[in-house]
């Protein structure tokens, strides 16, 4: 069962989820995320999956938590420690490294998980290297075998050529392609995530989005008071998307 909270969201399509990092363990600096987070008026928030993280954050906020991984393993330690939720997912730090992430293997991922957590709410990622077609039918697969939200990406797969306003939509483009697909394959809630900006975000929603991910457009700023400005201008986005996207 989704959390109370982020399901109202879900089905106002107003979800906003700020994500520290599948790898971000600095304690001093995903609290500072969390707590912006919770100020700004996020709806949740995503971090690592380990246990005395996530026993830090459940003592900072009643925010729903989700934690990431790509090992099912990590999840059962960490919801033990009051996890809410679970992400396979966030895997921009991996193409970094040059590590892909192809359909069978999140297929794999998601059926092992949700045999060591039948019960728990479980977020797969559809990674963004996947042609479109492909993502939509892993999507499908992913639905069978238990997830009870689908999140897109593709933002760290564009260099936007222009800046300004043109530079963020192009930088959102894949993620709101893959949204527009799967939202229209599946029958559960649909997170856009990587690469989105206040701009972007009803773009997210129009484009058949219930909700948006923000990672690097909050975790790289430099102090709590930006982040909070951050998260509010994400959340303003999102509480005016209804009516702008009728006005684009």
């Amino acid at each position: 069962m989704i959390h109370p909270q982020l399901a109202q969201a879900l089905t106002q399509k107003n979800a906003l989820k700020v994500i520290s990092g599948l790898n971000n363990f600095d304690r001093q600096q995903v609290t500072a995320i969390v707590k912006a987070a919770e100020a700004g008026g996020a709806t949740l928030v995503d971090i690592a999956a380990q246990p005395d993280l996530v026993e830090a954050v459940r003592n900072l906020t009643d925010l729903p938590l989700c934690v990431s991984a790509v090992e099912p393993g990590l999840f059962v330690s960490a919801v033990n420690a009051g996890a809410d939720l679970i992400e396979i997912g966030n895997f921009d730090s991996f193409y970094a490294q040059g590590r892909r992430f192809e359909a069978p293997e999140i297929l794999a991922l998601t059926q092992r998980t949700r045999s060591l957590l039948p019960k728990i709410t479980l977020s797969v990622t559809v990674p963004h290297i996947l042609a479109l077609n492909e993502q939509v039918q892993l999507a499908e697969q992913l639905v069978q075998a238990g997830a009870d939200i689908i999140q897109t990406e593709g933002g760290t797969s564009v260099q936007p050529v222009n800046p300004g306003v043109r530079g963020l939509i192009e930088k959102a483009a894949p993620t709101l392609a893959a949204a527009h697909s799967i939202s229209r394959a599946v029958d559960i809630p649909v997170l856009c995530a990587s690469g989105l900006s206040s701009v972007t975000v009803p773009m997210a929603i129009a484009a058949g989005a219930s909700g948006v991910g923000v990672g690097s457009a909050i975790n790289q700023l430099k102090s709590e008071v930006a982040m909070v400005a951050a998260v509010r201008s994400l959340v303003e986005a999102l509480s005016s998307s209804r009516s702008s996207v009728f006005n684009y």
